[in-house]
């Protein structure tokens, strides 16, 4: 076990940011955060790579309850290092930025040299040493930065939005990167990361956050709606002010909920199952996820659906068509 966390919350004034009963995560592994602006996804990150401390609650790593109080918690932070989504390297060299850290742990020259080499070489920057680190691009200055983490010798490594500000080649490289230092070095890995497919596609499992809390879905189909009920005194939840979902519930008022991705079914405009919960949409998006494909339908908000590769060719579907989307009752749910 790598991280267990019980009853954390983070509250900043009368917000509660963070209110997490229980998360586990194992060592080894690649785990990606994900959720809308405002889930806790960055927070969590602070806490656990031990830059802020929690309100409440109890953080074991690696068998060692951290005490954010008492403890120091130094020679943890050697072994837990996070790359900020907007780096900042010192004004010098990239091969002194690197350096700088081993220096001051009073590494001998001869070993820094190799350190440094082997980092920037994992990264792709070994024709960079020499380099002045802010006269560097944005993706070239993310992957300095995790080089700079990686000459640290880290067991953990935590990645805010690792690619939100890089071109795609870049993209590509950092990818490579995190999957390059989970493998050969054996780092496990956390990140931050509002891609869909880059969270599923990275990682060994995906955590999602909405509003502090972890959802359990995998997906971005998690709203805020309000329960009412209708003429018919059935209960209908209200997303938007303008989509409305029948469903079985008894709670009311405002709530959040969930809808499955892989319990949504697309549907040709001609065809029709039930009268409940079928939405006219458009198809923006198809991508493959691992031995899925991944739909995004536009019905006023933007609805996830994880289809077999066959429903598509069935149908003779492409981006941009007008489709149906079924959300049945049991893919809904409310919490």
């Amino acid at each position: 076990m790598l991280f267990s966390i019980k009853n954390l919350t983070k509250v900043y004034g009368k917000r509660t940011v963070l209110n997490l009963p229980d998360l586990v995560f194992e060592k080894g592994l690649i785990y990606a955060l994900q959720g809308p602006n405002g889930s806790g996804k960055t927070t969590l990150l602070e806490i656990l790579s031990l830059l802020i401390p929690p309100s409440t609650g109890t953080i074991i790593y690696d068998n060692k309850t951290i005490d954010f109080a008492n403890s120091d918690l130094t020679p943890l932070r050697r072994e837990i290092v996070m790359v900020q989504q907007h780096p900042v390297l010192f004004t010098t060299t990239v091969y002194k930025n690197l350096e700088f850290g081993l220096k001051i742990r009073g590494i001998s020259k001869m070993e820094r040299q190799r350190i440094v080499d082997e980092s920037l070489d994992l990264v792709g920057m070994q024709g960079f040493s020499n380099a002045l680190a802010h006269k560097l691009s944005g993706g070239e200055t993310q992957r300095v930065a995790i080089a700079r983490a990686l000459a640290c010798s880290p067991r953990v490594m935590f990645f805010d939005e690792p690619t939100s500000n890089v071109d795609v080649e870049n993209q590509i490289v950092i990818e490579r990167i995190m999957q390059d230092i989970n493998v050969q070095k054996e780092i496990s890995v956390i990140f931050t990361t509002h891609n869909l497919t880059q969270a599923s596609r990275l990682s060994h499992d995906v955590i999602s956050l909405f509003d502090g809390m972890q959802v359990h879905t995998t997906y971005e189909n998690i709203f805020a709606g309000r329960i009412l009920e209708d003429q018919d005194g059935r209960r209908v939840c209200l997303i938007r002010d303008k989509i409305g979902l029948s469903l079985q519930t008894e709670k009311a008022g405002p709530v959040k909920l969930t809808i499955d991705p892989l319990k949504v079914k697309l549907l040709a405009p001609q065809e029709t199952e039930t009268k409940e919960n079928i939405f006219d949409g458009r198809l923006t998006e198809l991508a493959e996820d691992q031995e899925l494909v991944r739909a995004v339908v536009n019905i006023g908000i933007p609805i996830y659906l994880l289809l077999p590769r066959d429903t598509l060719k069935e149908k003779a579907l492409t981006v941009g068509d007008a489709v149906k989307v079924l959300c049945p009752p049991e893919a809904i749910h409310v919490f």
